[in-house]
């Protein structure tokens, strides 16, 4: 009755249910809990997974170096409390390492015998609500992982988050599966969604992903309709982003 799994590897299965003639809401699970990347925390990717599987997401975080170390509450969508009682947590500005609200997750772990990591810096971006009153007493972390503090994507001179263009790509329920590619054109960057349109009309669709973007997140990125079936799944963690620009030498 418990789903436990990668949020794309969720939206695989039930993508794969359909395919055969199944309801995956009509199935016994009644609750999905999500790891391994963010997703259960994007809104709209949570509300996927709910109306594909007819089940509470829930999501959770950890890492192998640590384990698992935050939570979500049933009641508290929205974000993931971190296990304090087994974890010290400071937040860092990547840049500075000077501690801030928002910025990097480090830990250091207290309960894994003959495993101690100190100040473990995860990678993983994280906002710490200052002034959530909720129904534990650990510090709350807003939006759950934010992403990868080296994922940013700078377009344009605007930063962009692949989890931000998730949470609005995930809105149209149309679209099965994207992929997004950054590169350079006559010196110029540019990004590229391209989005399996699984019903509607394709080119329809891809205008208004690309207007939502456009209001979203500030800039005019190139949407295009790949063939349904055309673009790679994830059974572990997602990587759909593909940043084809010259590395600087």
């Amino acid at each position: 009755t418990v789903l436990v799994c990668t949020p794309t590897y969720a939206l695989r299965l039930a993508e794969v249910a359909r395919e055969q003639g199944i309801d995956p809401s009509a199935t016994p699970v009644r609750l999905t809990i999500h790891a391994g990347e963010p997703g259960a925390n994007i809104p709209s990717t949570k509300q996927r997974i709910e109306r594909a599987w007819g089940a509470r997401c829930i999501d959770h975080a950890g890492a192998t170096e640590v384990g698992a170390h935050s939570f979500e509450a049933v009641e508290e969508p929205g974000g993931i409390y971190v296990n304090e009682a087994e974890f010290i947590l400071e937040v860092l500005d990547p840049a500075t390492g000077a501690p801030a609200d928002e910025g990097e997750l480090v830990l250091t772990n207290l309960g894994r015998v003959g495993c101690p990591v100190l100040r473990y810096r995860t990678g993983d971006r994280v906002r710490v609500a200052r002034d959530h009153r909720g129904t534990r007493a650990f510090r709350w972390l807003e939006g759950g992982i934010l992403g990868r503090v080296d994922d940013m994507l700078t377009v344009r001179g605007v930063n962009v988050f692949p989890s931000a263009i998730e949470n609005l790509v995930r809105r149209f329920g149309e679209v099965d599966e994207f992929a997004v590619e950054v590169y350079q054109e006559r010196a110029m960057d540019e990004l590229e969604l391209q989005l399996e349109v699984a019903r509607g009309e394709p080119q329809v669709i891809c205008e208004a992903v690309a207007r939502e973007v456009w209001v979203a997140l500030g800039f005019r990125p190139r949407v295009r309709a790949v063939p349904v079936g055309s673009l790679p799944r994830f059974e572990l963690k997602a990587r759909r982003v593909r940043d084809r620009r010259p590395r600087p030498a």
